[in-house]
């Protein structure tokens, strides 16, 4: 018997796989139940991680299928998940970060499908995969919505410091900017949890005070530099532009 859960406003996710194929400039796509995020028919090896429901952390080899440029259905998980579970996906080099909108359990080769949406402000790791005319329709950001502090997605080495424990932990983080980042663990810590933090812009090592803002157990902690002073975001923001400048160029001019 195939069980399916759903979270709530994932219907889509479902619907999307029973539709009719579409075919635009020779590509497969599946429209979603709105008709507003086409979806392209790839089979794609991809690695996957996260907690299982088991509360242990997993690292396995899936296929991302029926995916846009929002989110995919991904096949063949052997741990079990939920909705509303955050993993991390990998296809390539490029990583992000996705939030688990349903579950099916499919059985044989498929073992456990999941439908999932990129989380808010991560890029599509199989954007490159996806027929042009979808990329097409990727917006690019104003300089109005553009963030106040850029996200670099590079590693940067970082030490953290519980006060409570005393316990460094060198970590590189994988995005970031000068207002925060976030953290790959496979053990977060709590919400809320104060840290003190140690990094180097070029020869002058900085210390401040950090905030865990948001868990991802089995993925990671996004931390926000909440002891630095502005003027010290501002001349960090400019190390991690001069370090990884392409992010920083201004994007297309965007029509009348």
């Amino acid at each position: 018997m195939t069980i399916v859960t759903f979270g709530k406003s994932s219907l889509e996710g479902m619907i999307a796989l029973d539709l009719a194929q579409k075919t635009q400039a020779g590509r497969p796509f599946i429209m979603s139940a709105s008709g507003a995020a086409p979806r392209a028919t790839l089979d794609l090896r991809i690695r996957v991680w996260g907690m299982g429901a088991n509360n242990q952390p997993f690292h396995q080899n899936a296929t991302a299928q029926n995916a846009s440029i929002t989110g995919a259905c991904i096949s063949g998980l052997e741990q079990g998940l939920k909705v509303g579970d955050v993993i991390g996906v990998q296809f390539d080099t490029r990583k992000a970060r996705c939030r688990v909108i349903w579950v099916m359990e499919a059985g044989g080769q498929k073992k456990l499908q999941i439908g999932v949406q990129l989380v808010a402000d991560q890029e599509c790791p199989w954007l490159s995969e996806l027929p042009v005319e979808m990329r097409s329709n990727l917006l690019v950001p104003s300089a109005d919505n553009r963030r106040r502090f850029q996200r670099h997605k590079i590693s940067f080495p970082l030490e953290f410091r519980d006060e409570r424990v005393n316990t460094p932990m060198r970590v590189n983080a994988t995005d970031i900017s000068g207002n925060g980042c976030y953290v790959e663990v496979a053990m977060p810590l709590e919400v809320t949890t104060v840290l003190k933090v140690d990094f180097w812009i070029d020869q002058e090592r900085v210390t401040a005070t950090a905030t865990v803002r948001t868990r991802d157990p089995g993925v990671g902690m996004g931390i926000e530099f909440t002891g630095m002073p502005e003027d010290s975001k501002k001349r960090f923001q400019a190390h991690l532009d001069k370090l990884d400048p392409g992010i920083s160029k201004p994007g297309p001019k965007t029509p009348e």
